[in-house]
């Protein structure tokens, strides 16, 4: 078992390998003071989470593993893996901070070639290329299932909330045969397409239709979300890392060289770790219409250097691109600050709902927005 830490790393090379990709992302609060006995305490709660669960030995998945791969999305990660190597093998992956400039693909394409070498060396097994391409095709029949999962959110009438949704996104890193997990993708489709011609839904008419960007969130780590739900809004998108980020972006299955064409689909993913990240603006600009977003809610984590900054253009953007109301979010994975997250929460979505019943038929006048930090 391989565990992993990032969208960056290529599952498909995992699989073809023979070991299996999972997640060890921490999103809870607990295993978080075991690791600031080693990691300062202003340190993002997902890096401290992640290593938390190490040192405890507490995650079972953690446990499972039989090396981690790496990599370098920012500094706190890339020497918190410092650390992890002392507990198991680490293979870390070196990412170029340009996905625009002429040598990043080549230097990512030598990355992608070393991960490999390292996965033969740990498993034994070679990489064949046929059965890599055999990966290729089922990862992205998977990617295109759970696209059209998601675009469920994007109907009048939205069949399943926010949390739900979180919940199956989740699924994709968690999955030992991914035939198996395809006819279940499939099984709930034909569900949700039930649902869906039933008209039901769990928000009240009107609810204003929120886009959640930003950092990852997972199941422990979703008070924003939780917030926005509770406070009357519909979570139709969430565009982070465990939502629909990546989805779109499929590897060319006609490339001759498949370790290549790996290397262009990573090297898209619209990460604030790449500079610029003109592929961010484009997506949120893609989910903004097809969902008829009327609010967007931006989550950084305390001491994530790249969203908290990036927060500023992606507010640019929503307000005065889209005249939508823009709320920046930051904070932890503590509930010290729920009621203050509510309260402006709460205003922000009034703020939506006021043009919640267009949903973009008609445009909205721009108007200052305070609420953007």
């Amino acid at each position: 078992m391989a565990g992993i830490y990032c969208l960056f790393a290529p599952v498909e090379i995992v699989r073809a390998a023979g070991a299996i990709p999972v997640s060890l992302c921490g999103k809870r609060e607990k295993p978080i003071a075991d690791a600031e006995r080693t990691l300062p305490a202003n340190l993002c709660p997902l890096i401290k989470s992640s290593y938390g669960y190490a040192v405890t030995d507490t995650c079972p998945f953690f446990s499972a593993s039989d090396f981690l791969i790496g990599e370098t999305t920012c500094d706190g990660k890339k020497k918190m893996y410092e650390f992890l190597g002392r507990i198991k093998p680490l293979h870390l992956m070196h990412l170029p901070y340009s996905a625009a400039e002429p040598h990043a693909l080549r230097f990512w394409h030598e990355e992608i070639l070393r991960l490999g070498s390292f996965l033969e060396e740990s498993t034994g097994q070679r990489i064949d290329k046929d059965h890599l391409r055999f990966q290729i095709r089922v990862h992205n029949e998977m990617r295109k299932l759970l696209r059209k999962i998601s675009r469920f959110q994007a109907t009048e009438r939205v069949p399943l909330s926010g949390l739900d949704m979180l919940t199956v996104m989740e699924t994709k890193s968690f999955f030992v045969y991914p035939e198996k997990y395809l006819d279940l993708l499939r099984v709930f489709i034909a569900e949700m397409e039930a649902i869906a011609a039933d008209g039901f839904s769990p928000f009240e008419p009107g609810a204003p239709r929120v886009l959640l960007t930003g950092c990852p969130i997972g199941k422990g780590s979703e008070k924003v979300l939780r917030i926005i739900e509770e406070c009357g809004g519909a979570a139709v998108c969430i565009e982070n890392c465990t939502g629909v980020k990546g989805l779109d972006l499929l590897v060319d299955e006609e490339e001759e060289d498949p370790f290549l064409a790996l290397a262009r689909r990573y090297l898209q993913i619209p990460c604030s770790c790449i500079t610029p990240n003109t592929g961010r603006l484009a997506l949120l600009d893609r989910l903004i219409s097809e969902y008829r977003i009327d609010g967007v809610v931006d989550l950084s984590w305390h001491c994530c250097h790249t969203y908290n900054i990036e927060s500023r253009v992606i507010g640019d953007s929503v307000e005065k691109g889209h005249c939508l109301p823009f709320l920046h979010v930051e904070t932890d994975y503590s509930n010290s600050d729920l009621e203050q997250l509510r309260t402006r929460i709460e205003a922000f979505l009034e703020m939506a709902r006021w043009g919640s019943s267009a949903h973009g038929a008609v445009k909205k006048p721009c108007i200052e927005l305070p609420l953007s930090t």
